[in-house]
């Protein structure tokens, strides 16, 4: 049968952002969190993204219209019946998570694909302890989940075909960009490929080669213009493997190999240094600056998302 009714658990940005994006593609969602601030907050998200997707031209229909399709459910069992699919979107803890999918196989018709959002712990990990681990799998968002197009799709070794070929569908109907891995490891690609990036960065900034702010410009005005258009295979195959064999040659040795957070990164956690939310992270931010950053980055994705349409 194919997936019709969604249910998210986890009313935070994420599962808001996941729950506005089915709804937007004309399905019903069910959001449920055990705190009811939480909904009350996810509510008023969920509007706001709503409202800038409308006036963007990114929605078919009134805001208003998708915004009816989303209901909020305190109770979990309320939220799960008649679901097709059941999408975790809770904090990156493994107890947590494992307890409640226990609770969600009780709960969620036995029909029901469960999917967890986890953006690094592996699906076999978090299916240990099912009774139907072929109905499990992670669907992992990015943020923000309603304008950024990928998910990564994880099967664990008990994932059956027929699942994530279901759930890959769903998501291709809807405009998503999943990508399957042919198998699990920890992180997944997008945050591998990421962290590997921040790690060396980190490194950089350690051993006084540049400063953050240095290290974003060349970033932002080298790599980082190219990979939108050709990646990262495509970008070596133009540059000439050859080319590449001999700067991996001479580069790899040298490269930061830590196998622990750096420093600096726990240093600034230690001093509740944690980024836009304290007002200082790797830089300083005033409110206004801090929320003029966080226009900036919506503004560029709403305008690849408009993109994306036309194309």
């Amino acid at each position: 049968m194919p997936i019709q009714k969604i249910a998210v658990v986890g009313a935070g940005l994420m599962g808001t952002n996941i729950a506005l994006d089915f709804a937007a593609a004309g399905f019903e969602v069910a959001v449920t969190d055990a705190r009811p601030e939480a909904l009350a907050t996810s509510r008023e998200t969920a509007r706001a993204n709503a409202e800038a997707l409308a006036a963007n031209r990114l929605l078919r229909e009134p805001a208003a219209a998708v915004l009816a399709r989303i209901r909020y459910r305190e109770q979990l069992v309320e939220a799960l019946r008649a679901a097709d699919l059941v999408l975790e979107a809770i904090a990156e803890n493994l107890d947590l998570k494992r307890g409640l999918f226990a609770e969600l196989e009780q709960l969620a018709p036995p029909q029901a694909i469960l999917a967890s959002n986890t953006s690094s712990l592996m699906p076999s990990l978090l299916a240990a302890n099912l009774a139907r681990p072929e109905r499990f799998l992670v669907a992992h968002y990015w943020n923000p989940a309603h304008l950024l197009p990928l998910v990564e799709l994880v099967p664990s070794p008990s994932t059956s075909k027929e699942v994530l070929e279901a759930v890959r569908e769903l998501l291709t109907r809807i405009g998503k960009r999943p990508v399957i891995l042919r198998k699990e490891v920890p992180g997944f690609i997008g945050n591998r490929l990421a962290f590997a990036l921040q790690r060396e960065a980190m490194a950089l900034v350690a051993h006084g080669v540049a400063t953050p702010e240095e290290i974003d410009a060349v970033a932002r005005l080298s790599f980082g213009r190219r990979v939108p258009a050709t990646g990262i295979f495509q970008t070596a195959d133009l540059g000439g493997l050859d080319v590449y064999l001999a700067i991996c040659a001479s580069l790899f040795p040298n490269l930061a190999c830590d196998i622990e957070p750096l420093a600096a990164l726990r240093e600034r956690v230690a001093q509740g240094k944690l980024g836009l939310k304290t007002g200082a992270g790797w830089f300083s931010y005033s409110p206004e600056e801090a929320a003029a950053l966080r226009a900036k980055l919506n503004a560029e994705l709403l305008r690849r998302a408009q993109d994306d349409r036309s194309a």
